[in-house]
């Protein structure tokens, strides 16, 4: 049924799609679709705004409007439903052996500390890159090469722009990336936070491109490090159009 109420409205206008609003709704009613916020369904908005502080471009507001009216039981099962998706669509390694799945470390594991010794790169030309998959959806939380790691997590873009991500950054760290534009916000959140309740991580570095749309990939990681109930050392690094470091 439709009552007046106080409800989000998202002016696509100013909306860049940047993702920041999507992790701070607990009732998980916004989406990026099509590169832009939506509000999923009148349901599960609370009307509370508390995504509107994290948008950058000020395209979030209250209004008052007729609206179905607010439901904690559909959030709840909607929540639910959403999460036991987001587990069984990704094993961690498909049935045919996909090489996008299939876990891989390359430092050589002979012993202890051969296992954990960086990989040696010369200039800017060696591979530092210490294991396979990267992308944060097809790294599964359980990986081994995550246990007691130095994270770094970096939007797809910075591995473009920055031309000494190996020799400055990647060395001695595991490497996630994704896009918090066009990837699945909340399913990121999910799994960071599965990622820091079990894997003994020991610190994580965030590298965004100075632009409007990955400004929520660090919010994004503390969201999961605050479902996870962690304190993780975090470093921020933003990285211009232009390869520098900001």
């Amino acid at each position: 049924m439709k009552v007046l109420r106080k409800i989000i409205e998202i002016d696509e206008e100013r909306c860049d799609g940047c993702g920041a609003c999507v992790p701070n709704c607990a009732e998980g009613a916004l989406q990026i679709v099509d590169g832009k916020a939506k509000v999923v369904a009148d349901v599960y908005c609370d009307g509370l705004g508390a995504c509107i502080g994290e948008c950058p471009n000020d395209a979030l507001h209250i209004v008052e409007r007729e609206a179905e009216e607010f439901d904690e039981t559909a959030v709840e099962a909607y929540l639910t439903e959403k999460d036991k998706a987001e587990k069984d669509k990704a094993p961690a390694t498909l049935p045919c052996g996909c090489p996008s799945t299939h876990i891989q470390s390359f430092v050589p594991a002979s012993s202890c500390q051969s296992a954990n010794k960086p990989v040696a790169v010369s200039g800017a030309e060696g591979s530092a890159l210490s294991h396979w998959p990267v992308q944060i959806k097809l790294i599964p939380a359980n990986a081994p090469f995550l246990k007691g790691a130095d994270i770094l997590v970096i939007a797809d873009c910075v591995a473009v722009a920055y031309p000494n991500l190996h020799r400055d950054l990647i060395q001695g760290k595991v490497i996630m990336m994704g896009c918090p534009k066009f990837d699945e916000v909340q399913a990121y959140e999910s799994k960071f936070a599965d990622i820091f309740k079990t894997a003994g991580v020991k610190s994580v570095t965030v590298a965004v491109m100075e632009v409007p749309c990955c400004a929520g990939l660090p919010s994004i990681v503390k969201k999961g490090m605050k479902a996870a109930g962690k304190e993780i050392p975090i470093k921020e690094l933003v990285i211009t159009a232009k390869g520098k470091i900001l």
